[in-house]
């Protein structure tokens, strides 16, 4: 039974100064780029069963620089849709929403509705559905956003969407979920290289 691999992209702009980054497509830093390659010494040599990757470019170039080679892009790993606080940084939705938390509120409804934790939440299940029979062949790698690989986490684990909270992610990490007595377990966490 192989592991499961779990690489957030490199560092953005938006990821730099806190700003919520759904579906606004930015490219990597140039730190974000050199983070991305300081993680292919982590990666290098390890047969992949499969390799997959957010559509987003930041992630795509994150595989690329990691080499992590032949990762197909997945739209279910697209980060959370943040819908009108897209953009917007925590401290600024605090100005009009002072006790706001995205894991148990979500986002705003209205024109641009975004997902709540138990839609991500879902969109995490459909993920796992798809990877976990590959664990049998071997490892398994995804390059994905932080707050969406959080609640996947949480999903692997057994645990509620919402309690992805647990788990701080920082950009151009790799962290690895395992087995232990056939139960899911977080084996290592934040790893740089």
């Amino acid at each position: 039974m192989g592991d499961l691999l779990l690489v957030r992209h490199g560092e953005t702009e938006w990821s730099l100064t806190g700003q919520h980054t759904g579906f606004t497509d930015l490219p990597l830093t140039t730190h974000g780029e050199e983070q991305a390659k300081s993680l292919a010494p982590l990666l290098s040599g390890r047969p992949f069963a499969l390799a997959l990757t957010s559509p987003l470019r930041r992630a795509v170039r994150t595989a690329e620089l990691a080499g992590v080679l032949g990762a197909v892009p997945d739209p279910d790993l697209h980060e959370w849709d943040y819908g009108a606080y897209e953009g917007v940084t925590t401290l600024d939705i605090h100005r009009t929403r002072p006790d706001w938390d995205l894991w148990t509120d979500g986002v705003p409804p209205g024109d641009s509705p975004g997902e709540s934790p138990d839609q991500a939440g879902a969109r995490a299940d459909r993920v796992l559905a798809r990877v976990v029979p590959a664990l049998d062949a071997g490892d398994v790698v995804l390059v994905a956003h932080a707050h969406f690989l959080r609640v996947l986490t949480a999903r692997r684990l057994g645990l509620p969407a919402s309690q992805g909270r647990l788990f701080q992610l920082a950009t151009g990490t790799l962290s690895r979920l395992s087995l232990e007595h056939g139960r899911p377990v977080v084996a290592e966490w934040n790893v740089r290289a």
